[in-house]
């Protein structure tokens, strides 16, 4: 009798088959040039950025690489401009931003995934839909509320700007983090006899890590990075963020390309540093955020 070929081999005379999972070389190559193609259309403008801001203000055009290193755009821009003002009034803006948006998105959260109240869904759906209103509908409203409030010119009107986009997309993220803690948890803490704020501060916040890192980045990026409301609603070169102070650099009367670039690669360096800092928890905590709605 003919010996049956051993497990895991093909027959004698048949072809052997392609695992279902194993990718053909062909495509494997294209998968890889593709991908090493979209790494260099992303790391390229920055990289160029950075490039330009150690050229001389007449190399700014230029193609060629740096020929002619310096660092005199960063001296001018340290030095001889109100960067530092524009970067305290950032930070002042951005830092009160960051912790009361977390903050109350954090409590919005966990009230909504945890109790149940009347009005409850409507608000859920009130914080959603104010995230389909672009800038340039919500600015000329916003700069009236703000010019009756007289909040125009001070930090305290950017803040409340900032929240007013920060805050609702990071309760939703947050509501859905918090649906992913076993809600046994809050009835140890009521059982321990603390009431609903202590549960949450003592309990659910330390496991909530992940989620308040990305909401802190997302808080933190909406303002550090926002343009149209900066530039409306701060005048005056003391009263600037840094995203109004940049287009000091360049406009239609000067073009001071080597400032404006040696400016955004130092505004770059803490969005850098929070973003290495909050990393290791985005993932997690994006990916906790929707498991449940």
């Amino acid at each position: 009798m003919p010996r049956k070929p051993a497990a895991g081999k093909p027959a004698a005379g048949k072809p052997a088959t392609r695992k279902r999972n194993q990718r053909h070389p062909l495509a494997s190559v294209g998968l890889h040039a593709a991908l090493a193609l979209t790494a260099v259309i992303a790391v390229f403008p920055p990289l160029w950025l950075l490039i330009t801001s150690f050229k001389p203000k007449n190399d700014a055009f230029s193609t060629s690489p740096v020929t002619h290193f310096t660092v005199a755009n960063y001296t001018h821009v340290l030095a001889d401009t109100a960067f530092l003002t524009w970067f305290q009034n950032s930070v002042i803006v951005v830092g009160l931003t960051t912790v009361i948006g977390v903050f109350i998105a954090a409590t919005t959260g966990y009230a909504v995934s945890r109790f149940r109240f009347p009005g409850m869904r409507p608000l859920m759906w009130l914080l959603l839909i104010t995230q389909m209103f672009p800038v340039a509908v919500l600015i000329v409203p916003l700069y009236n509320l703000m010019a009756t409030l007289g909040l125009l010119n001070q930090p305290a009107g950017l803040v409340i700007t900032y929240l007013t986009i920060a805050v609702p997309f990071c309760a939703w993220m947050m509501k859905g983090f918090f649906d992913t803690i076993p809600v046994e948890i809050d009835e140890a803490g009521r059982v321990d006899g603390l009431n609903p704020f202590g549960t949450f501060w003592r309990l659910v916040v330390p496991l909530a890590r992940p989620g308040l890192a990305v909401t802190g980045f997302y808080t933190f990026v909406t303002a550090w990075a926002e343009v149209a409301y900066a530039s409306a609603f701060m005048t005056g070169e003391e009263n600037l963020t840094l995203a109004g102070g940049l287009q000091t650099f360049v406009n239609q009367y000067t073009n001071d390309w080597g400032s404006m670039t040696a400016a955004a690669v130092i505004i770059a360096v803490p969005a850098a540093l929070v973003f290495a800092f909050a990393q290791r928890h985005l993932v997690s905590g994006l990916t906790a955020g929707t498991t449940k709605g």
